[in-house]
């Protein structure tokens, strides 16, 4: 047991980034001077300073009030003096819990000097307003708040970014810290990365091979350039994580837009960061230079949704997340035999393994099939350079696309609803207008407003179905050039690598193997991004015609 000379009197100081804007009068070495003068004036033993510079007070996990809540717990402290009320936080129930339970439990006298509150008396008229002041404190904080969201808020949706810590690959403009500029060294990693990715490796095959390879981590990459990180240096500069490689393959700025809005909070209370939905984030396109392409990053993201299932031996195929059974739909899994050599590599019905009877066995060597769908693509984007024009005319009509001249009726068919509905809306509070003055009989405005309404609602409907028709028509049209664009990049190919795969490849059908002619044939059917399935018999039969 400690005795009353032996306990320690606690000076509590605490200075947040929003006090400090308040000057000098609440700086800790103005907070430090008026409890040591106070505690020597009232000859308080043993002064001991307990100090959070930096910290807000709606929290209580600081470092420096929990060192001191942990020697009130021990029996250590008899007297614990703040500056204010405020100083001991801002919280008004968890304030009041403290000085009005904790602290007597354990024996502490608490003062507050500019308050006039002190526990040795309870029944001091100023205690007793200990509750309101508390209560004004806690409106402070959260009126901070509101004024600090409401400036965050103004300038996210000027595009400005809010992220103090600029994504790896980019540096800030030492001309305008506000503008991000790319770093050739990092920029080339994280092009690894997704390139990588492209390729059918998962975050943790990436994690190692940049392991192996050497490759400085984010955080151990920014040290060495002096550049402040709030992570710690890793012990290891080489240990990356899968995770760091998932934030980066999810980091939508490498685009070269800025994204604001990622995350929110609850409450000053509740400091959790959640992630917030996509249609609720602000994206401003074309703030920075991009490193990685749009098209690029976007087919990572459907890349990342597909499971990439490995051998015992920790390798995966480039075909790994995009083959199926043509029967059943189910995905064919990836194996491998004669110990597990990489020629004996192959992918087989996964619903066949689990239930023989609802589908036969679709089994096709990774060899077989990688030959086939190179000789596909080839035939493909072979086509496409000799007849562009007549290609794109054969996926227009199988897509059902309309010309440009039915796609401008659709818009003036919008344009005139969209018109119409406006003139309803004027001709709505005109009838109103004329019912309220008397100009208008009661039945005559129900029957009128009844006829506006129906025939509104009507165009409204219209509207969305032309919107929607001609949205998808046009993302169509899109499609078939972007995907005319990216063949011509493959024309010539001769041997297949993940990312072209990636690119050009949606998914892969495989059939049963075909034994009437006493042979093993095997078909398979390619779903090409964007487009689906393009029928390459008829162009070829066209071609030869």
């Amino acid at each position: 047991m400690y005795g009353a000379t032996d306990k320690i009197t606690a000076l509590y100081c605490r200075l947040s980034q929003e006090d400090d804007r308040a000057g000098e009068s609440l700086s800790i070495e103005n907070q430090k001077a008026m409890l040591l003068q106070y505690a020597k004036e009232h000859h308080f033993p043993n002064p001991t300073f307990f100090v959070d510079d930096g910290v807000s007070g709606v929290t209580y996990d600081r470092p420096g009030f929990q060192a001191m809540l942990a020697e009130i717990e021990a029996g250590r402290v008899a007297v614990a003096i703040t500056k204010d009320l405020s100083r001991l936080g801002r919280n008004s129930a968890l304030t009041g819990l403290y000085t009005n339970f904790t602290f007597p439990q354990n024996g502490v006298r608490f003062i507050a000097i500019n308050d006039n509150y002190d526990t040795i008396d309870p029944n001091r008229v100023d205690n007793d307003f200990a509750g309101i002041k508390n209560w004004f404190n806690e409106f402070y904080a959260r009126d901070t708040s509101r004024k600090i969201r409401a400036v965050q808020k103004a300038k996210g949706e000027r595009g400005v970014p809010l992220t103090t810590n600029v994504p790896y690959g980019y540096v800030k403009d030492p001309e305008n810290p506000r503008r991000w500029v790319v770093d050739p060294v990092a920029a080339d990693v994280v092009k690894r990365i997704f390139n990588l990715c492209m390729e059918g490796r998962g975050p943790m095959q990436i994690a190692n091979q940049l392991k192996s390879d050497k490759v400085l981590t984010p955080t151990a990459y920014r040290a060495l350039q002096g550049i402040k990180t709030p992570n710690k240096k890793p012990e290891d500069p080489y240990d990356w994580h899968s995770s760091t490689v998932v934030a980066i393959l999810e980091r939508r700025e490498y685009t070269g837009c800025t994204v604001n809005f990622k995350t929110y909070t609850n409450s000053i209370w509740d400091k959790k960061q959640r992630d917030n939905p996509l249609e609720k984030q602000a994206i401003f396109p074309n703030t920075h230079e991009a490193i990685i392409e749009e098209a690029v990053f976007e087919k990572v993201q459907q890349v990342r949704q597909q499971r990439h299932r490995k051998t015992r031996t920790g390798r995966s195929s480039i075909f790994s997340g995009l083959v199926y059974c043509a029967d059943c739909g189910e995905k064919l899994y990836y194996g491998a035999t004669n110990n597990y050599r990489p020629e004996g590599a192959f992918f087989d019905c996964s619903l066949h393994w689990k239930h023989k009877d609802k589908c036969g066995t679709h089994y096709i060597r990774e060899a077989v099939l990688s030959h086939l769908v190179l000789k596909h693509i080839q035939a493909v984007t072979g086509y496409i350079l000799r007849h562009e024009a007549h290609f794109r005319t054969v996926m227009e009509e199988q897509l059902r696309l309309e010309s440009s001249e039915q796609i401008h009726i659709r818009r003036k068919r919008l344009e005139r609803d969209e018109n119409r509905i406006a003139e309803l809306k004027r001709l709505f509070i005109r009838i109103y207008e004329d019912n309220a003055s008397g100009r208008l009989s009661d039945d005559r405005f129900d029957m009128l407003s009844l006829t506006y309404e129906t025939e509104q609602k009507q165009l409204e409907a219209e509207c969305v179905t032309l919107r929607q028709e001609i949205e998808v028509q046009e993302r169509q049209n899109e499609n078939i050039e972007k995907f005319i664009q990216t063949a011509h990049k493959y024309v010539g190919i001769d041997e297949l690598d993940g990312y072209a795969l990636r690119e050009l490849v949606s998914a892969i059908y495989v059939d049963a193997p075909d034994k009437s002619s006493g042979k093993r044939v095997q078909h398979i059917h390619i779903k090409y991004d964007g487009l689906g399935f393009i029928p390459l018999n008829e162009l070829m039969k066209e071609e030869t015609a």
